[in-house]
């Protein structure tokens, strides 16, 4: 179980060769409302706060803060490929090559998917809100990775992590238009629909070629979780951001 002095919790469909985790909401020094751990490179709490939560959450995982790479997302579906750490603009999605190069994607309520290629040693970390879902970027990114490193799908295994699920992801006709129906639930008393964003990218990969087992699914969920997660939605956007991380040790 998550206790409060988790600052991040681990997969453990990867190999040993691979840090892969995302970050709690604990064991930082930001205020309220981004108490404690926020990440967010891009959010108003202070610099000086963020730097430190940034350090702390990558210490913990033996991790040096010049080994990190990120991104500041855009809600698209544009992939990147990186060969060195830092900050670029304009993608949600990031693959490497590289040894000792980790891969972030921010999050609070979007889905984080992180994917390894054993054969090519090949990662990627993809920031999958409801408009990358819809835009199919889980596909994108894997069709990127076979492109560049001839990536085989079926034999990558693949983390969909800690989001908004189901039950609270209440939307309008507008929105679950861009989803399958298998993925959408109407209902009556509300009059509003509910999307299961990890089902949605879920089914990208399988349809990919993943085999179920090759697929872990996070059990939380960043609403009904919030104490242990950032929820934007819960928190009305006064909220701090979690970073899904993955790399592969040299």
């Amino acid at each position: 179980m998550l206790s409060k002095s988790s600052l991040f919790v681990a997969t453990s469909i990867f190999p040993e060769t691979i840090i892969a985790a995302e970050s709690t909401r604990h064991g930082g020094v930001s205020p309220a409302p981004y108490a404690s751990l926020n990440l967010g490179l891009y959010t108003p709490d202070e610099d000086e706060n963020v730097t430190e939560n940034r350090k702390r959450f990558f210490k913990s995982l033996g991790i040096l803060p010049q080994q990190v790479a990120g991104a500041h997302q855009v809600h698209g579906d544009r992939v990147c490929l990186l060969e060195k750490a830092g900050q670029i603009e304009g993608y949600d999605a990031l693959i490497t090559q590289q040894k000792n190069l980790f891969l972030t994607v921010t999050i609070a309520d979007c889905t984080p998917v992180l994917i390894y290629d054993p054969v090519n040693e090949v990662i990627a970390a993809i920031h999958a809100g409801w408009r990358g879902t819809a835009s199919r970027i889980v596909q994108k990114t894997v069709e990127k990775m076979h492109s560049k490193f001839h990536t085989e799908p079926s034999d990558c295994l693949a983390y969909i992590g800690t989001c908004i699920d189901e039950c609270d992801f209440e939307v309008d006709e507008d929105v679950a238009m861009h989803f399958a129906k298998a993925h959408q639930r109407w209902d009556e008393s509300r009059q509003k629909y509910f999307i299961d964003l990890k089902a949605a990218n879920q089914a990208q990969l399988l349809a990919l070629g993943l085999a179920p087992n090759q697929i872990e699914v996070s059990t939380y969920s960043t609403v009904r979780d919030n104490e242990h997660f950032f929820s934007h939605r819960k928190e009305k956007g006064k909220t701090g951001r979690s970073l899904a991380v993955i790399g592969i040790k040299h």
